[in-house]
């Protein structure tokens, strides 16, 4: 069957039903589990039982990083937190890849760091899991989107709602869609 412009590329019937093994499913599923029960109803300040039941599975986090109630991991076995960082309210991290955060760095309330596409280049369109990359001293402002595959360097600003498709110089302030560098941030 095809359309005005042509047959259609693209096949649903042939993407992969299950990209993952079995166990990482009931991985999976015990993390919702875990996330609606024990993290999810948690007090404002409990940052280290949030930090004991991410490291539980597989999280890397500092003994100061901070992730809130709200915030959304996919896979914590894939993040990595470093120090005096945070995940902010509902912040949405997508980590099918895995996703690093450096020192001092914050993601604020309602950004999406989607490590995860498909390659649109193939008609079964194969699940890519591509890192994401957050330097240290990083602000990623409220509602930006961070795509797969991106680095943003070091004491970089990512304005509020960007959509940053790719990679970021260090110390320079993004904003925008597609975001692009407005200004140098001056950090002396």
């Amino acid at each position: 069957m095809g359309t005005e412009t042509g047959p259609i590329f693209q096949a649903l019937d042939q993407t992969a039903r299950y990209p993952y093994r079995p166990s990482e499913y009931l991985r999976r599923f015990i993390w919702v589990l875990v996330q609606l029960l024990l993290i999810r109803p948690s007090p404002a300040r409990a940052y280290g039982w949030r930090r004991f039941w991410l490291r539980c599975f597989g999280a890397k986090l500092a003994r100061t990083s901070r992730t809130r109630s709200s915030t959304r991991i996919l896979h914590p076995w894939l993040l990595s937190l470093g120090a005096h960082s945070i995940l902010g309210e509902r912040v949405r991290a997508y980590n099918l890849g895995p996703i690093s955060v450096g020192d001092h760095s914050v993601v604020s309330q309602d950004a999406s760091l989607c490590a995860g596409t498909h390659d649109h280049t193939r008609a079964d369109l194969p699940l890519q899991r591509p890192p994401i990359h957050i330097g240290s001293g990083v602000w990623v402002c409220a509602e930006a989107f961070i795509g797969p595959g991106v680095t943003i360097g070091n004491n970089s600003v990512v304005g509020a709602r960007a959509v940053v498709a790719g990679d970021v110089p260090a110390a320079v302030v993004v904003a925008g869609n597609p975001a692009k560098v407005v200004k140098t941030r001056s950090i002396e």
